[in-house]
């Protein structure tokens, strides 16, 4: 049997093994994912342990992306966004596949993102890894977060492959945008229960919220209220899951299978 993982604190919300589990029985995979929680100052003794049981790859969710960079490998373009979130154990080879997960879950609904401003709200490593895919697809990316020196920085950073400013978060109110993202964990099951921005801006616009447990979180029930097209964070979660699915067992994900294991938790 081989076993995988997702390291996370606090980790106790994740639906990945419910998600890779049914991926595993509908093809037949002799293998097993479990949820792992880690101390923030602990993640390199995870790691180590990890391999030493002979893990065979793990996801990384918050607040580790970034600080596994010094522990792997960085493949593709997770060394360009700065982020990981799957690992290869085997190789200790490190990919993010947060970027492809964003991109195919606003295709999935018919969002086009070219020539489009997007509000990125957050700077941790999901935000990293959507305002990069954001650029890279010709749209405009605004990056607001709580913490300024961190969203500058990111700004920054996002700036050498496309448009992209940071706007500060107590005057987020001023800014026109066609697409709102929220890559923070407000409104996540165990966090804070409240819209990420001001009711004000929520208003013929797109809304992609990167929660998805739970499905409907507040940003989402808002949007959908005010009429706004919506998109949901489990098709993100699927999305990416499939394609580190695929770089640990060389195999197709079965996204109906994944996606269909998720709703039914929810």
């Amino acid at each position: 049997m081989e076993y995988y993982g997702v390291i996370g604190y606090p980790i106790k919300h994740s639906l990945s093994p419910v998600m890779h589990n049914a991926a595993f029985r509908h093809l037949g995979v002799d293998a097993i994912y479990l949820a792992l929680e880690v101390k923030p100052d602990r993640i390199e003794d995870a790691l180590k342990g990890a391999r030493a049981l002979s893990f065979s790859g793990l996801n990384v969710t918050i607040p580790f992306k970034e600080s596994v960079l010094k522990y792997v490998d960085a493949k593709g373009v997770a060394m360009k966004i700065g982020a990981v979130n799957t690992i290869d154990l085997r190789s200790m080879e490190g990919y993010n596949t947060d970027a492809i997960g964003a991109l195919k879950a606003l295709e999935n609904e018919g969002v086009e993102v070219k020539d489009k401003v997007a509000l990125v709200i957050g700077a941790g490593g999901a935000a990293r890894a959507i305002a990069f895919a954001l650029t890279e697809k010709k749209a405009t990316v605004v990056i607001t977060n709580r913490t300024q020196s961190r969203g500058l920085k990111l700004a920054e950073d996002v700036r050498k492959t496309g448009e992209c400013i940071f706007y500060p978060y107590d005057r987020i109110e001023d800014v026109s945008v066609d697409i709102i993202i929220n890559a923070t964990p407000v409104g996540m099951s165990g966090f804070e229960k409240k819209l990420p921005v001001p009711e004000s801006l929520i208003r013929d616009v797109v809304v992609f919220d990167t929660v998805y447990n739970p499905m409907e979180t507040p940003l989402i029930s808002f949007a959908r209220k005010r009429g706004c097209k919506v998109v949901y964070g489990i098709d993100m979660l699927v999305f990416q899951g499939a394609e580190a699915f695929k770089i640990w067992t060389g195999k197709k994900a079965p996204v109906d299978v994944m996606r269909k294991a998720v709703i039914e938790k929810l």
